[in-house]
């Protein structure tokens, strides 16, 4: 069974991943998701997160069939 993950915007281009499920079992929480879905690396600071289409923070509990999106942080002037 398994986690929809999407990267956005410099995110997705910075990774060369655009879209990547991995294994509902193996992933607790956003941060687990990250990490499988990147190869292991850390999550940086400040990404954003959405868990089902509604942001959340990176400890949130995930489950199967969950969508979750990382964003990179807005920033603006």
């Amino acid at each position: 069974m398994t986690i929809k993950v999407k990267f956005f915007a410099t995110l997705r281009e910075n990774l060369k991943i655009d879209q990547v499920d991995v294994a509902a079992d193996e992933a607790g929480d956003v941060v687990d998701v990250w990490r499988l879905a990147t190869g292991g690396a850390d999550m940086p600071e400040h990404v954003l997160c959405s868990v089902n289409l509604e942001h959340m923070p990176p400890d949130t509990r995930v489950k199967e069939g969950d969508e979750i999106a990382f964003f990179p942080p807005v920033t603006g002037g």
